[in-house]
């Protein structure tokens, strides 16, 4: 892998990874997306719906399309936040909550397999490697912005 370029190799983890929580959703008839949707709802508060899309790197227009259909499995409801009349509040159902347990154990088992291949000094420089490429795109260090 050493011969492949850094986000060849980001790129191609990620779509394994993708894929492998696909497989795994598909058993429950689900989606990772929808996975990681119930796993990011304030289970007690509630989330507010603006606050999900940053929250998990997703644009409004794709969330808007997961969280519809999440609604008509009765995954999620959403309610007027009582603070804020102009937003809304998502909420889990019984069943949403249900789904998100088995969401979480897959995650879990995942970051629990991992853990249990890879050294720890090793997964340390992975997240400080990650954090670095991160904070470089978000302060531009890669690409300036002209206007």
């Amino acid at each position: 892998m050493k011969d492949k370029t850094i986000d060849y190799v980001l790129r191609t983890t990620w779509l394994a990874v993708s894929k492998m929580y696909n497989e795994e959703a598909l058993k429950f008839d689900s989606t990772m997306a929808t996975g990681l949707t119930l796993l990011s709802i304030d289970q007690e508060k509630g989330t507010p719906s603006t606050a999900l899309g940053p929250k998990m790197g997703m644009e409004a227009t794709s969330l808007s399309r997961i969280l519809k259909t999440m609604e008509q499995r009765g995954l999620i409801e959403r309610k007027a936040n009582p603070n804020d009349g102009r937003s809304v509040l998502i909420y889990l159902t019984d069943f949403g909550r249900e789904k998100r347990a088995y969401s979480k154990e897959k995650v879990l088992g995942f970051n629990e397999a991992i853990r249990n291949n890879i050294s720890e000094e090793k997964l340390n420089h992975f997240y400080e490697v990650a954090e670095l490429i991160n904070e470089m795109i978000t302060n531009k260090k890669i690409y300036k912005q002209t206007k």
